[in-house]
């Protein structure tokens, strides 16, 4: 798989001072994870009649199935760790980032003509950006006593 370098500016976590935790919470409440055929082996609980992974794409499911109410859980606790990209007008960030229980890392990202609802994969190992999310996921749960 081609190395991501993390380069671009839209793909930046946001500055945990620069959202309120109240402005992160009305945020998580809205955000919906809806997944893609595309990162998928099994259709598991998200009304896919079939997934359709691509061979160049990452499996989010690629060691267990994960259920829809599990990426929910993963998305939400992304955003009120605020590891986030930066809002954009519509107020969504294209980028939600979160760290499993087991370690391994996620990169959800939405589209324009899906405000609010996101598709998630886990970011490969030789992706640069993967590095940078578990380093501010573990500072942020250590400072928020998690």
């Amino acid at each position: 798989m081609k190395r991501r370098s993390g380069n671009n500016p839209k793909r930046r976590i946001v500055s945990v001072d620069r959202l309120s935790p109240e402005t992160l919470r009305q945020l998580a409440e809205r955000v919906r994870y809806v997944g893609s055929g595309h990162h998928k082996r099994y259709p598991a609980d998200y009304g896919f009649e079939r997934t359709n992974p691509v061979p160049t794409k990452s499996l989010c499911d690629a060691l267990e199935p994960v259920r829809l109410a599990q990426a929910q859980a993963w998305l939400s606790a992304g955003v009120m760790h605020g590891m986030i990209s930066d809002p954009v007008d519509d107020g969504f960030p294209k980028y939600i980032w979160c760290v499993a229980e087991d370690g391994r890392v996620f990169e959800a990202k939405t589209h324009p003509n899906t405000l609010g609802q996101y598709h998630g994969y886990p970011l490969e190992n030789e992706d640069d950006m993967r590095i940078s999310v578990k380093r501010i996921w573990d500072e942020r749960c250590q400072e928020a006593g998690k």
